[in-house]
């Protein structure tokens, strides 16, 4: 559906957009800073089952593709909607009905249905409230606001923990009233009219580039959920409140400059964009893994501090990924189902990759998975020179794009 620029139903519906994001920022932030507490407190599992819930965690984000085809006879913001209140749903089991523990992991399975099924449409959702040539610069501004809300929610379950003693019931029960907001915000958008032509499943060659993009980035981001993390713990051994720390100065991070990046996407390209993303991931990638070699430890540590600090910025150049997407579609229906088919894609790997890695640790040492890191960085910005728009002075935004 276009907008006509500053008209009142888009204002609206942007204002009603930006606040569904910064709910999930804010009730996401409240589960994820408590939940490891919970499990801790609740149940007295081995290290094995607790690696084990990363199954019903991650197997949705695979699943994304094809929930969402299941669910395209909806428009995207009313199946934005559902996942929301899926959340809300699966947080509210989880906090109310968990007398045994295959009872949580079915909840917990709930919510990261609806959080994954988010994922994707955070995007196309921008995508369609943007006007062309801007869409960097709406996404860039949701990112930031999802970012402010993360930080709020981490400072709530910091102080009502630590100084009201708050049950990790109550906290959850309120996470589900928040994302039960978000859900009425998206509800409340207006309904664009859905093209009845449009595939509920969207597989195309034409989308290869694409999805080899995907498979890139789930690689690079279980670099920095689950590897840069562990570094800083395990090789120079520092306390939660160092990660917690981390965290809340990656946030604040986000705040300032996701903004300047989504506009830096609409005005020097997508294809600039993500290869600097690769660039940059090399030297990050190189500090994590030999820092400690190279540099006393005390600064060593800085160094790797300030990498996780930038790594969290370059996951935020993905939106270019997005926007990008938007340009070569064959057409407006494309979209939002590519979209969630590269989620799916990145899953896949993202959860591979963990498990190689893990090994390739175990057997060589830390600084070869930095290494492998970095070569992954090096074959991504080869790939993103492959990244190509529809010709400016062709008539249409979705003319075919020429091959390189």
């Amino acid at each position: 559906m276009e907008y006509l620029a500053g008209s009142p139903v888009r204002r609206r519906d942007e204002g009603l957009y930006f606040l569904a994001v910064m709910a999930g920022g804010l009730a996401v932030a409240m589960v994820d800073s408590s939940f490891n507490n919970f499990l801790a407190a609740t149940w007295d599992i081995s290290g094995l089952a607790r690696s084990s819930l990363e199954l019903p965690r991650e197997l949705p984000g695979f699943l994304n593709a094809f929930v969402a085809a299941l669910l395209a006879f909806l428009p995207g913001r009313r199946i934005g909607a559902f996942s929301f209140l899926l959340q809300a749903l699966g947080i509210y089991l989880l906090a109310s009905f968990s007398a045994t523990f295959g009872h949580m992991t079915l909840w917990l399975f709930t919510y990261s249905l609806g959080l994954h099924l988010f994922l994707p449409l955070q995007q196309s959702i921008a995508l369609e409230l943007a006007s062309s040539g801007a869409e960097g610069a709406l996404l860039g501004k949701a990112n930031a606001l999802r970012n402010l809300a993360q930080i709020a929610g981490g400072a709530f379950v910091f102080i009502a923990f630590g100084f009201f003693k708050l049950s990790f019931a109550a906290n959850f029960l309120l996470a589900a009233l928040v994302f039960a907001a978000g859900a009425l915000a998206l509800f409340g958008m207006s309904r664009p009219a859905r093209d009845k032509n449009a595939e509920a499943l969207v597989f195309k060659r034409r989308y290869g580039l694409f999805y080899i993009l995907s498979i890139l980035y789930g690689t690079r981001k279980q670099l920095f959920i689950t590897f840069a993390p562990w570094v800083i713990v395990s090789v120079y051994h520092k306390p939660t409140s160092i990660m917690a720390a981390l965290y809340f100065a990656g946030g604040i991070a986000g705040v300032l400059f996701q903004p300047f990046i989504g506009r830096a996407v609409d005005k020097r390209g997508e294809r600039f964009m993500l290869g600097l993303e690769a660039l940059l991931l090399i030297p990050v990638c190189f500090f994590y893994g030999f820092a400690k070699i190279i540099f006393p430890e005390a600064i060593a540590f800085i160094i790797v501090c300030l990498c996780y600090v930038a790594d969290s910025l370059l996951l935020s150049f993905s939106v270019a990924r997005s926007v990008w997407m938007k340009k070569i579609a064959e057409k407006p229906g494309d979209i939002a189902p590519t979209l969630a088919m590269g989620v799916s894609i990145d899953h896949i790997f993202s959860i591979a990759v963990a498990l190689l890695a893990g090994l390739l640790w175990d057997k060589f040492g830390y600084q070869w998975v930095f290494l492998a890191g970095a070569g992954i960085a090096v074959i991504n910005f080869v790939a993103t020179r492959f990244v190509r728009v529809p010709d400016a002075s062709a008539v249409g935004p979705l003319t075919a794009v020429k091959t390189p």
